[in-house]
């Protein structure tokens, strides 16, 4: 039992830090709640797949990793589109105008699922000369693995295109736990279905990418069974996805597109940096791939933070609180920074037996822990700057500001810095990593002026229920 003192401190401080007119902490914590564990299996099960297929080899794990960062490039596209369907239905639920909250959230599904069809063929067209174009220099093994992953990947895009749209659109209105029970079902299937093709039959990269697409495809069957046998918030029918309401994707686009554009240029220049570690050799992709691992894990708790406040910022900008909505972006800030340091601090302890998982070579092992060591450090001042606060001002509908602050800082820093230190003065990945984290510095600089600013919430995207 806590003591009645305890809990009635811990009860202020949530009532002075994360509640507000617009919302109070329960909500806030019934919103969090889901997505952080949404955010857990996601990331352990990301890692238990990383794990699988690194026992087909290093050239296995350096080719999914490669495609995975080009998957990444792509299917940002339309998470993006989504997230401005996210940020559209919250505005309109927080001013009251359910009516609009259905147009909205119907539009959002149709808009992402069209560009995920647009994507999913470009990709199964030209497969082999982006993979030679971007992956030319690698092993012929590596390149033999990521075609078959890549192809697969492709025709998996619609999938989870229509899973994240309606996700989305959930979380726009605080449904998360609908939300994480998709979630659920798309990773637990994937990660059942890789023990059975990758471990138990022995299909190495084609098991991977098999499992990828029975998994999407299933979450996106539910997902839409939700919505038209179970669902009684966004009253969607099969009819509403079907018809374009333009002025209502016009609202999308001025939030959709340019983190659109943001994603595509962002990830692009994650891309080139790809290439420039590609160029290091098969070991130098495991190093990278890993790392990734590592920080994704760190993040758990900060990206889960990070995509709730979208929904809360949203929903206390459609009330018009502003004084709400700084609040929230205020405290969610310091409580992210405080979970990085929190994550680091449990995971130092168990670095080898994580490590192990992925039998790496000896060789890595003094770069894995050198890399985990220094972006621990370097994320718990910066990532939350530089990733939680332009959540929170694009869901005040200052995407644009957003967008071409993120393009600038990635291109003019983590690129051009990432090939100086990782290739012309020989520091290979710690070089590159070195210049991501630089990167982050300069880019939440910049956003922290801004939303010192006023104009970030000074954008009008909808209006209040009559009568309201």
């Amino acid at each position: 039992m806590i003591p009645s003192r305890y809990k009635a401190r811990g009860q202020a401080f949530l009532n002075t830090y994360f509640s507000g007119e617009s919302i109070d902490y329960r909500q806030v914590i019934a919103l969090f709640l889901p997505i952080l564990i949404d955010q857990g299996f996601l990331v352990g099960l990301s890692l238990v797949n990383t794990a699988m297929i690194s026992s087909s080899g290093v050239a296995a794990i350096s080719a999914v990793s490669m495609v995975d960062s080009l998957n990444l490039f792509l299917v940002n596209v339309f998470v993006a589109l989504a997230t401005g369907g996210t940020v559209v239905v919250a505005q309109y639920k927080g001013s009251g105008n359910d009516k609009m909250v259905s147009k909205a959230a119907a539009t959002s599904l149709s808009a992402v699922t069209l560009v995920a069809v647009i994507l999913s063929l470009v990709v199964l067209v030209f497969y082999h000369p982006i993979l030679k174009f971007l992956f030319g220099t690698a092993d012929p093994e590596v390149f033999s693995h990521a075609g078959t992953y890549l192809v697969g990947s492709g025709l998996s895009y619609i999938g989870i295109a229509f899973k994240e749209a309606v996700s989305g659109a959930l979380r726009g209105i605080g449904k998360t736990r609908v939300t994480l029970v998709l979630s659920l079902i798309m990773n637990f299937t994937y990660v059942l279905l890789n023990i059975l093709f990758v471990h138990f039959m022995d299909m190495g990269v084609l098991g991977l990418s098999v499992a990828v697409n029975i998994s999407r495809y299933l979450a996106a069957a539910c997902a839409l069974y939700y919505l038209l046998r179970l669902d009684a918030n966004l009253r969607i029918q099969l009819k509403d996805l079907l018809k374009w309401n333009f002025s209502m994707l016009k609202k999308m686009m001025f939030i959709g597109l340019p983190f659109a554009a943001e994603q595509l240029f962002f990830n692009g220049g994650k891309m080139l940096t790809q290439i420039y570690i590609v160029s290091l050799g098969t070991y130098a992709i495991a190093t990278n791939a890993i790392s990734s691992v590592f920080a994704m894990l760190l993040q758990i708790p900060a990206i889960a933070l990070s995509t709730a406040l979208i929904t809360v910022v949203g929903q206390c900008i459609g009330r018009g609180n502003i004084q709400d909505a700084r609040k929230f972006t205020r405290s969610f800030l310091w409580l992210s920074s405080g979970s990085l340091l929190v994550m680091g601090l449990l995971l130092i302890p168990f670095f080898k037996p994580l490590v192990s998982l992925f039998d790496p070579p000896a060789e890595i092992m003094d770069d894995l822990y050198l890399i985990m060591l220094v972006n621990m450090l370097a994320q718990i001042p910066l990532w939350s700057i530089s990733f939680l606060l332009p959540g929170a001002l694009r869901a005040a509908g200052d995407s644009r500001f957003t967008s071409i602050t993120a393009m600038l800082t990635m291109w003019l820093f983590r690129v051009v810095l990432g090939y100086v230190f990782g290739i012309m003065l020989g520091y290979g990945v710690l070089g590159v990593w070195a210049a991501m984290q630089l990167e982050w510095g300069v880019r939440g600089a910049i956003f922290l002026w801004r939303y010192r600013g006023e104009r970030w919430y000074k954008h009008r995207l909808v209006e209040p229920a009559s009568g309201k």
